[in-house]
């Protein structure tokens, strides 16, 4: 059976340069693929325009830092986008540009799709999702559970990092950085990074970064393990 095309759907006005489609969350599944990077929220699918270069730099940046880091501490596993992650059975299915899962939790980790919440969610904002990062998102993973979340916006006189953790009431709550502009993760025990490392036009080269975060000594002994 040939997999349903968007010209087989009704394409939904939008004033941003997304693509809205209407279809069922199982025609999502049949129609979407490892080649797009789409979410399904309230019977519509959401397209999302290609990243660019500055979106995709932190992406990487936070990719390679944290899951050095991540895999030094043997923490859990942290996955880029397009992966779904459907936080609740019946709520939204959405492509976190970072998500990690902790170790006790990697039983929520199908074959498929990351069927529960994330740990830590990081969405880089982009010029079309803005209010979908700031709104949207920040109340649903604030729902689901997701412990913490991150949002970046590196977009060139917009530069700003914004961290939430969720209290005991299941509310976000924002958490500042240090006096010398450092976040430290509440998830990821003993990390954390300097903000300015992500919103720069040429980021800190990664292994530098890591042997500032856990020291020398450590990152050498691990280094010297693998080899």
């Amino acid at each position: 059976m040939a997999s349903p095309s968007p010209e087989s759907h009704t394409l939904i006005p939008s004033s941003s340069q997304e693509q809205r489609l209407r279809m069922s969350y199982d025609e999502y599944l049949t129609w979407t693929g490892e080649d797009i990077h789409a979410e399904w929220v309230n019977g519509e699918v959401i397209v999302h325009m290609p990243p660019k270069p500055r979106h995709q730099q932190a992406v990487a940046f936070l990719l390679r830092l944290i899951g050095q880091f991540i895999e030094l501490y043997q923490l859990g596993r942290l996955l880029p986008a397009p992966l779904e992650m459907r936080a609740t059975p019946e709520g939204p299915a959405r492509e976190p540009d970072l998500l990690f899962i902790a170790q006790g939790h990697l039983e929520r980790l199908t074959e498929t799709r990351l069927s529960g919440p994330a740990d830590l969610v990081v969405e880089v904002i982009s010029d079309d999702s803005v209010a979908r990062d700031r709104a949207d998102k920040f109340y649903e993973y604030q729902a689901a559970g997701v412990t913490e979340y991150w949002i970046i916006d590196p977009r060139p006189g917009l530069e700003r990092v914004d961290f939430y953790v969720r209290d005991n009431t299941g509310r976000y709550r924002p958490v500042l950085v240090d006096p010398e502009g450092r976040y430290h993760s509440t998830v990821l025990a003993g990390f954390w990074f300097q903000v300015d490392w992500v919103l720069a036009t040429e980021p800190p080269e990664v292994l530098r970064a890591l042997a500032q975060i856990v020291g020398r000594q450590k990152l050498l002994e691990a280094l010297e393990a693998e080899a």
